[in-house]
């Protein structure tokens, strides 16, 4: 099956053909440093991670780039309510970013440009827009004349004639700009300097570059004038990413990108979740104070097709940790039976590794995954294969615990196992057990009937990674848990 995906520029999934054969230039606009990341974020990186993901394990050798925005009035507010600096705070969340993705399991780009570290691109950006007359100076400011690009509105299908003033994205609906632009559509690439604000020079006098010249720039710099994806989220269809479009476009004569990707917000209540609303929760805050864990918060992600919204509850995270229970179980097949089905390489530091595994790629799973993943990055989908996949190795571990012998035979199993672990990977959900600790003294009942209560009141609680982590400890130490109908849990001590 041929791999398709949904272009937001011709509004419809087309056969994936990247411009050279066997790479992809991929690009994701990046998070604007000014606060912790919360839920939306996590979704759009999520799903760039699985997108890359997935395109490399089909074979491609993928150039990933993910800008930072450190150059933003919303940076500036922070550090002057902090008494601080748009450098220091910039830093400090994009240290931030880091930590909490790597909790999210969110492979690290192959570059993280930065505004700051691409002005002279920038600069030189604008001038060609300027010498080609696409843009004019006013009084400190360059503005991008978004009449004289006749593709204007083509990516978020609007008409200019129907289009509000603020087209920066950036300002308030009070434009204070207005009085310098020729129309009021256009928009600033270049602003002049104010007091108080970090400002560089420039052919057009000391100031800072707008917000989606940026892009523009760093897209050019680091992968070319043409790239295979541009993704993002859909609140950037407009201006944002048509704005790049007019801007990149109208200086190099090709077009930016051959696809373009955006994934839906995440809502609450049915309402966008965001910073400027209020109602976000941040990652930290969610895995920290709520207790979630990272793995549960991916699957939350994946159950929803990346393209519609995702509406977060305290309900669908408490199903999600549910799922994520099944999922464990069957990733942690191997580890748990290894010994007893009689592996002989349960001991070696490649068992469990999915880089060292092997599965049949022309198995039932395989192809149900690869064509829900063909279709678009169907993450729901493919999700399906793996539960399929986890509940039937649930089953036999089961048996193997209470019966002592399976119905399929060990090499059967150990082909589902690692067929499990494989694709679960390209979607960025690992369980990696202590396997040492499988062979400590074993607990004493009352040792077990404590840790099952100290479980019991974190559940209530809602603390999810506390009574996540209560469940693996006891795994560890070869005691299984068994939850019943009425908050009722039993155990037993597995064999071998």
């Amino acid at each position: 099956m041929t791999l398709t995906l949904y272009n937001t520029l011709t509004r419809r999934k087309e056969p994936f053909e990247p411009l050279e054969a066997g790479k992809v230039k991929m690009y994701y606009c990046g998070v604007t440093v000014y606060d912790h990341c919360h839920v939306g974020h996590a979704r759009a990186c999520i799903v760039w991670d699985v997108v890359r993901r997935y395109l490399a394990w089909r074979g491609y050798e993928v150039r990933y780039v993910q800008n930072f925005t450190d150059i933003d009035d919303k940076i500036l507010n922070r550090a002057r309510a902090e008494g601080s600096s748009m450098a220091a705070v910039s830093e400090r969340f994009i240290q931030a970013y880091f930590e909490d993705m790597a909790r999210l399991n969110v492979m690290e780009a192959d570059e993280y440009p930065r505004a700051t570290h691409t002005l002279d691109g920038i600069k030189r950006l604008v001038h060609e827009l300027e010498q080609k007359g696409y843009a004019y100076p006013a009084n400190g400011d360059v503005y991008y004349a978004v009449h004289s690009f006749a593709g204007y509105g083509k990516l978020s299908g609007r008409k200019l004639e129907d289009m509000q003033a603020g087209a920066s994205g950036r300002v308030d609906a009070a434009d204070l700009d207005a009085p310098k632009k020729r129309d009021p559509s256009d928009f600033a690439l270049w602003k002049a300097a104010k007091p108080g604000e970090p400002a560089w020079e420039s052919p057009w006098g000391s100031g800072r570059p707008g917000w989606h010249i940026e892009c523009s720039a760093m897209v050019r710099d680091r992968l070319g004038d043409t790239i295979d994806i541009h993704a993002g989220g859909n609140d950037l269809i407009f201006p944002h990413h048509e704005n790049e479009i007019a801007q990149s476009e109208a200086s190099t004569g090709q077009p930016l990108s051959r696809y373009w990707m955006h994934n839906g917000m995440v809502t609450v209540n049915g309402e966008k979740m965001s910073k400027s609303l209020g109602n976000f929760t941040t990652i930290r805050d969610l895995l920290d104070r709520d207790g979630a864990n990272p793995m549960a918060v991916r699957l939350f992600i994946l159950q929803a097709t990346y393209r519609r919204p995702l509406d977060f509850t305290t309900e669908a995270i408490a199903s999600a940790h549910k799922s994520w229970d099944t999922m464990r179980d069957g990733l942690l097949f191997g580890y748990k039976h290894g010994q007893q089905l009689g592996y002989s390489d349960v001991d070696d530091s490649s068992f469990g590794n999915p880089e060292y595994m092997r599965m049949p790629e022309d198995s039932k799973a395989v192809r149900r995954f690869r064509e829900s993943m063909d279709d678009d990055i169907n993450t729901p989908g493919a999700l399906t294969v793996l539960f399929e996949l986890a509940k039937d190795l649930q089953k036999e571990s089961n048996r193997l615990t209470h019966d002592g012998k399976t119905l399929a035979d060990p090499q059967t199993l150990r082909s589902q196992w690692q067929t499990l672990v494989v694709l679960a990977q390209i979607l960025g959900l690992a369980a990696s057990p202590d396997v040492g600790a499988q062979r400590a003294a074993p607990l004493q009942e009352a040792e077990i009937a404590a840790l099952i209560q100290q479980r019991a009141v974190a559940k209530q609680a809602k603390n999810w990674a506390e009574g996540d982590r209560i469940r693996d400890q006891l795994k560890a130490k070869g005691i299984s848990l068994i939850d019943k109908p009425g908050g009722i849990t039993d155990w037993i001590r597995e064999s071998g």
